[in-house]
């Protein structure tokens, strides 16, 4: 008998969790399907930062003109009027900045990334990261603060040009959900 309510507690389990997941699914589409705006930075800045990588500028301007041929968002010069926040990364094992004057690092508050070192001296800073290419696409508030993410992949040269694999599996789901029908409200 005990076991028979464990595995009748099991069930309910999964299946809040099921619906829970579910929810939260629908309102990232919701999320994605309601937005205008987008900025696109790398994870260790945005395309105006002088220490940003070549790898990772070049991929923010192949995800801005993907965008751009899409037709879906307009992208925001200044990240503070976005409503979405797409995040790329080259992939690569590990990376070497140099400075004098201080800046090499992040500034976009990322966690993992070390803060700009700007004590007037010369530096050199370093980074290790996954071999993959990364696309993450955050929700901003009002205020710029980022949540989520709300869609996150990785791949290998997944931010290559011409295809983009990394953008085009974002822009199939975003597809798909505007498709599906809306949901209906769940009765208590």
């Amino acid at each position: 008998m005990r076991s028979l309510f464990l595995v009748i507690g099991l069930l309910f389990s999964c299946l809040a969790f099921a619906q829970s997941s579910s929810t939260k699914q629908e309102e990232t589409s919701k999320a994605l399907l309601v937005s205008h705006y987008v900025y696109v930075e790398a994870l260790d800045g945005d395309i105006f930062n002088l220490h940003l990588l070549a790898d990772d500028r070049k991929a923010i301007m192949d995800v801005e003109n993907a965008l751009r041929a899409w037709n879906r968002y307009m992208i925001t010069v200044k990240r503070r009027e976005a409503e979405l926040l797409f995040v790329v990364r080259k992939g690569r094992i590990a990376s070497v900045h140099g400075s004098f004057g201080g800046g090499a690092g992040n500034a976009s508050g990322y966690p993992g990334v070390p803060k700009p070192h700007t004590d007037g001296t010369a530096g050199l800073g370093g980074e290790v990261g996954p071999a993959d290419d990364l696309l993450y696409v955050y929700l901003l508030s009002p205020a710029d603060n980022v949540q989520g993410p709300i869609w996150k992949h990785y791949m290998k040269d997944g931010l290559d040009t011409p295809e983009i694999p990394l953008f085009k599996q974002f822009k199939d789901a975003v597809e798909s959900a505007s498709k599906l029908p809306p949901s209906k409200p769940s009765t208590p």
